[in-house]
């Protein structure tokens, strides 16, 4: 594979949802379509509210079609950039209906759970029928060494897709956060494909980059659009079926640690604030809500978070790769 190939589909999700971004911030002004902020979120946070959000639908988009018709070009279009593409749209579309209800609504709260997580479930197995349909290994991997698991791979599947992308939608709650860890995930989930040879994953992770990095244009404090659930269920949703794809499903707990991190955070609030009758652990969760109302700002918190992601990531993948 090419420089020419790789940089291609980077720049071209790039400069597309850099273009169509600003159109779409500027019709939900005209429409006053914006976000509803939680009342039990930190109170700074309520001069948020009114902000734009679903821009995960122009991202989402954009990755779609670039990641269909640059495949195409260099005949790198495979059943499992196709399923891939499945993945973000499915999910995505939960994210869309979830937010619109929450836009119609005027309020904060969405689809019941019940009804988000048959939709992951739904989106889960059909991504199981063409992953067994293309004989792929129903076995862990966990840094060579193989666990086969058989049917139960099935059940792991459907349990990685539904928990990471929820992670992710929990971890959307600052500025730029998501937007510059999910870059970071799915650049080392690339560097990864290309070593394997997996050239159509390497195309969709960047893909997923280049319209990511100009989402982060926007979206950085102060935040001029949030990707709302329609972005987040699908990046985590996306990024969980990329570790599949590429047998390292495993590494996705480290590659992802900042996704599991606040994922583990608001477990463990619940759990204290339960059996210690209404103490908490944290000053607030998911974790970043804690770090906030010990003085941080979100910038501080972004960088530190990056920073640990980044880190984490470049020692998974050294070790996977030698």
């Amino acid at each position: 594979m090419t420089l020419t190939q790789i940089v291609v589909p980077l720049l071209v999700s790039f400069i597309l949802t850099a273009i169509f971004l600003p159109i779409f911030i500027n019709y939900a002004h005209r429409k006053k379509q914006g976000q509803m902020i939680r009342d039990e979120g930190p109170k700074w946070h309520a001069q948020k509210s009114g902000t734009p959000t679903m821009g995960g639908f122009v991202f989402n988009l954009v990755i779609f079609m670039t990641a269909i018709v640059v495949p195409m070009i260099f005949h790198q279009l495979s059943s499992q950039l196709l399923i891939l593409d499945f993945i973000l749209l499915m999910y995505g579309f939960i994210g869309f209906w979830d937010d619109s209800i929450k836009l119609w609504k005027k309020q904060n709260e969405g689809f019941k759970p019940w009804q988000k997580l048959l939709g992951q479930i739904i989106g889960g197995l059909i991504f199981l029928v063409v992953y067994w349909h293309e004989n792929l290994p129903f076995s862990l991997n966990f840094f060579g060494f193989e666990l086969p698991l058989g049917i139960f791979y099935g059940i792991f599947v459907l349990f990685w897709l539904v928990g990471f992308s929820n992670a992710v939608n929990l971890t959307d709650g600052l500025d730029g956060l998501v937007a510059g860890q999910a870059s970071i995930a799915f650049a080392a989930y690339g560097v990864i494909a290309y070593f394997q040879a997996q050239y159509d994953v390497l195309l969709f992770c960047v893909t997923v980059i280049g319209a990511l990095l100009a989402f982060l244009i926007f979206n950085h404090k102060p935040a001029k659009v949030f990707m709302g659930d329609m972005g987040s269920l699908a990046l985590g949703g996306a990024l969980a079926a990329v570790s599949i794809l590429l047998h390292q499903e495993l590494s996705l707990l480290f590659i992802g640690i900042i996704f599991v991190c606040e994922t583990a955070s608001v477990m463990l609030q619940v759990s204290y604030f339960k059996l210690t009758g209404g103490k908490r652990l944290f000053k607030m969760s998911p974790i970043h809500h804690h770090f906030e109302l010990c003085g941080w700002s979100e910038w501080r918190i972004d960088l530190t978070f990056w920073a640990v992601g980044l880190l984490f990531a470049l020692i998974t993948d050294w070790i996977i790769l030698h």
